[in-house]
């Protein structure tokens, strides 16, 4: 299913403890030290195909991503776009210890390998650790402007999913005017196969001079047990019904909702089954044109369902 969505979360400069940064960001009035921005396009497709756009600072958080959207989503190829932007900020974090300490193992162990190489200014430092920390926390909000992305895809792609609900409906409407139309047509069939098996026989039997020989009464029986033969080899009840048994199914799972394309892939692949029995018993123009329209009403079926979850 196709559908649109996109999310931004904000970091602020100076978060306070077990508080959200978006909502410091927001009390505050200013604007965010940082943001990320997810954005998810989905398209139709058969199975789930997940493609990610990531800076590569964000690499690390694709697994994560993965699972969010395999979690919500179950078809279609959805690519999911992350875009960060930082601003500069006059307000400096107070180094962490475990920020110095890791900081200071780090340059004694270049040190040890490049005695020549210089030891680290505070302003360097500085950076380090306002760089540092922002990358973790923004690790934070990528997550969540991608829940709440992921939230806004899903309910487009519900409200695209009862526009299309509605032309299957008009799709299963369609099918059963079709299979009403082809009931009245076999006895018909068989009525008139009936008058021709009676004028053939009456023909043969006049042209080998036996008209006289054999009994009006035994030509007729004759004639309705080759009839009734011919009605029992295009008969087509049992399929009628098993297509209104899978048409009443395909209506049930679309009022019902909820993750239904698998099951009716596999229905539409039994409407069609019926619809080439129903081709193939055929012995009139009139079968023929109704059963070209069944397996066409029936492709279009299939091409719409394949983008339901």
């Amino acid at each position: 299913m196709t559908g649109y969505a996109s999310a931004t979360a904000g970091l602020g400069a100076a978060p306070e403890t077990g508080t959200s940064t978006e909502a410091i960001s927001a009390r505050s009035g200013t604007s965010p030290a940082a943001s990320v921005t997810i954005e998810l396009r989905s398209v139709n497709g058969r199975f789930l195909d997940l493609n990610f756009r990531l800076p590569d600072e964000f690499r690390s958080l694709e697994p994560a991503l993965r699972d969010l959207l395999a979690a919500a989503l179950r078809r279609g190829k959805v690519e999911l776009r992350l875009n960060a932007r930082t601003e500069s900020d006059d307000a400096w974090p107070v180094p962490q210890h475990d920020q110095l300490n890791r900081l200071g193992r780090i340059e004694s162990t270049v040190q040890s390998w490049l005695p020549k190489a210089k030891s680290l200014s505070v302003h360097e430092v500085m950076q380090w650790c306002k760089g540092g920390a922002l990358v973790e926390r923004l690790d934070e909000v990528a997550l969540d402007a991608a829940k709440r992305a992921i939230t806004g895809l899903s309910e487009a792609r519900e409200r695209e999913g009862e526009r299309l609900v509605a032309v299957l409906m008009e799709r299963v409407k369609r099918l059963r005017e079709l299979a009403a139309q082809v009931e009245p047509l076999v006895p018909a069939v068989v009525q008139r196969q009936q008058q021709k098996f009676l004028e053939r026989w009456q023909e043969a039997l006049e042209i080998t001079g036996a008209a006289q020989t054999i009994a009006r009464e035994t030509l007729h029986e004759r004639a309705i047990n080759e009839a009734a033969a011919y009605a029992i080899r295009i008969d087509v009840a049992e399929e009628l019904a098993r297509l209104r048994a899978h048409l009443d199914e395909i209506a049930r799972l679309l009022k019902k909702g909820g993750e239904v394309g698998k099951r009716l892939d596999f229905l539409i692949q039994e409407l069609l089954r019926e619809a080439n029995t129903l081709g193939s018993k055929s012995s009139t123009l009139e079968l023929t044109n109704i059963s070209v329209e069944m397996k066409v009403a029936i492709e279009q079926l299939r091409e719409q369902v394949q983008n339901l979850e």
